[in-house]
C-alpha cells in the first residue's frame, strides 16, 4: 500500500508539472500511528485547537505526511531576490494546489482499495487571531519522521526545508517510519549560522523565537504586492537563505 501511495504522488506531480511553472525534486513520505501520543502534545506545541487524527477520521489508524521539495534554482531565485521572488509566490500557489490534488488522488486511490482517508487543506486552516493551525502539516510531518525543527521553526528534512508539506489520515494500519534524531540546524548544533534570522525581512524571527503577528503582517504585504497572482501570503526567506534550504 505504501508503494501505491508513493506512485500516486509521483504520478500527480509528473502530470501537474506539464501545466505549471514550478518544478520539484523527488518527494519524501513518512508514516505514524494515529495513536502516537505526540499528536496529543500538538495541543500544547501548536495550540489547544489543534485537531487529533480521529477528529479528521474516527477510524484513524495511520497518518501519512509527504514533502514536496523545491528545486535549487527556485530557492536561489528567492535567496538572491531583493524582495520575495515572483517565482516563489507562484510556487506557493501552485504547490498548495498540487498538495490538494495529491491528497484527493491518494484518497480516491485508497477508496478504490477499500481504505478511508481524510485530509486538511494545505494552508489557511488556522485561527486568524491566534495564528495557530488547526492541523499543522509540518508538525504532523515531524511525527511521521520526516525531519527536525530548526531555529526558523521550519522542518528540516533530508532534502532540506525549502518546500511544502501535505498529510492525510487513513483507516488502514501501516508500519510507522523511524523518527531519526538528526539535527541539521547549525544554530542548534554549534550556535552558529543565523542565516534565517539575518535574512528575515520583517525582523519577526530572532534567537528567542518567532513573532507570528509581525511575520503574518509582512506576508499580507507580499500578498498585496502580488495581488495579480491570487492569494500568496508567502515569503520564504528563512526557508531559502540558509544552508538547510536544499540538501542533496
Amino acid at each position: 500500500m505504501k508503494d501505491l501511495i508513493e506512485n500516486t504522488i509521483n504520478r500527480v506531480i509528473t502530470e501537474n508539472q506539464l501545466g505549471g511553472q514550478t518544478a520539484y525534486r523527488a518527494p519524501l513520505l513518512g508514516y505514524a500511528q494515529a495513536a502516537d501520543p505526540l499528536f496529543q502534545q500538538l495541543k500544547t506545541a501548536v495550540g489547544p485547537g489543534h485537531l487529533l487524527p480521529d477528529d479528521l477520521l474516527p477510524e484513524a489508524a495511520t497518518v501519512l505526511a509527504f514533502f514536496l521539495p523545491f528545486t535549487k534554482q527556485l530557492v536561489e531565485n528567492n535567496r538572491e531576490h531583493p524582495y520575495v521572488a515572483r517565482s516563489w509566490a507562484i510556487a506557493y500557489i501552485e504547490t498548495n494546489a498540487l498538495i490538494s490534488l495529491c491528497c484527493k488522488e491518494i484518497a480516491a486511490t485508497l477508496a478504490s482499495n477499500g481504505v478511508k482517508a481524510a485530509w486538511q487543506q494545505p494552508t489557511h486552516n488556522f485561527d486568524p487571531v491566534q495564528l495557530c493551525s488547526r492541523w499543522s502539516h509540518k508538525h504532523v510531518a515531524y511525527i511521521c519522521g520526516l525531519g527536525e525543527f530548526g531555529l526558523h521553526q521550519m522542518l528540516i528534512t533530508a532534502y532540506g526545508c525549502a518546500g511544502r508539506f501535505g498529510s492525510l489520515v487513513i483507516d488502514l494500519p501501516l508500519s510507522p517510519s523511524p523518527r531519526p534524531a538528526v539535527q541539521r540546524c547549525l544554530f542548534y548544533l554549534r550556535g552558529k549560522c543565523l542565516a534565517c534570522v539575518k535574512k528575515c525581512p520583517s525582523g519577526a524571527l530572532t534567537t528567542k523565537g518567532l513573532d507570528k503577528q509581525k511575520c503574518y503582517n509582512y506576508l499580507l504585504e507580499v500578498d498585496s504586492f502580488y495581488s495579480d497572482l491570487g492569494v500568496c501570503d508567502a515569503c520564504g526567506k528563512c526557508a531559502a537563505c540558509g544552508p538547510c534550504a536544499v540538501i542533496d
